[in-house]
């Protein structure tokens, strides 16, 4: 890359040049911060969780860990979808809090580059883009860099394991 082309990538941008796991949700690519992401596990029966919001989906048990599973989905404001055999969990967070983020399949490891990435457009007021980080062209195709540590804090999910010491 010239020091010309350096130049005209936004600082945002060049933030968010690295490896991303992309995933499908309703037809459309996502990705995430690939050192967000602790595991990728497989659909496993999911034990439902009484007065939650509807995308809160439940808990399961990885391995002895109890983990909240959030269905991005419905999170996100798609029509809810058949589970498939490719449907997966990616698991995020740390050792002492994970969430599992439920999604239609898991497509590729993306190499991202500053300049690929453009900022997300304003749409307006009341419409919160602020889970955004940025649109990746890849590919021939766009797509959507999401900021999942926000998302999940909004929800509240918390497995902080010294809130129940």
């Amino acid at each position: 890359m010239t020091e010309q082309q350096t130049q005209t990538i936004s600082p945002r941008a060049q933030q968010l040049t690295g490896k991303y796991l992309s995933f499908s949700l309703a037809g459309q690519e996502y990705a995430v911060q690939a050192l967000k992401v602790r595991e990728i596990i497989g659909m496993q029966d999911i034990t439902t969780v009484p007065c939650t919001p509807d995308y809160v989906k439940g808990v399961i048990n990885l391995r002895g860990r109890v983990i909240p599973v959030l269905d991005l989905r419905l999170k996100m404001g798609l029509p809810e979808h058949e589970h498939t055999r490719s449907t997966a969990i990616i698991i995020t967070g740390t050792e002492d809090t994970e969430t599992g983020v439920l999604v239609d399949a898991v497509s590729d490891v993306l190499e991202v580059s500053g300049s690929d990435v453009e900022d997300p457009p304003s749409f307006g007021k009341g419409i919160d883009n602020s889970y955004i980080l940025g649109l990746a062209k890849t590919d021939g195709q766009v797509t959507i860099l999401l900021e999942l540590d926000g998302m999940i804090a909004a929800v509240g999910l918390s497995t902080d394991r010294s809130l129940l010491q």
